[in-house]
């Protein structure tokens, strides 16, 4: 499944393609983690969507990430999650 975050710009240059990420979900009893890889970085930056909530406060602009997941089933669209970007 290919699972679209959104960082922001000064995340950018911590992110590269090939690149492995934690993939966080909520479970009724713990955090479910799945690992993906990073396939696509966009180029420009964009608004970022109403839908998109961080734990940091919201910015202006920020670029889309696509993540390529296995999913067992457990990742729905539109499901909120939590992506940790692994050095």
């Amino acid at each position: 499944m290919d699972l679209r975050v959104y960082i922001s710009g000064d995340m950018l240059a911590q992110v590269k393609t090939g690149q492995k990420a934690r993939v966080l979900i909520d479970a009724p009893d713990k955090m479910i983690e799945l690992e993906g890889t990073i396939t696509w970085i966009s180029p420009t930056a964009e608004f970022t969507p109403k839908i998109i909530q961080t734990r940091e406060e919201r910015v202006n602009l920020v670029y889309a990430v696509k993540l390529s997941v296995v999913n067992d089933g457990r990742l729905k669209i539109a499901m909120p999650a939590e992506v940790i970007f692994i050095k």
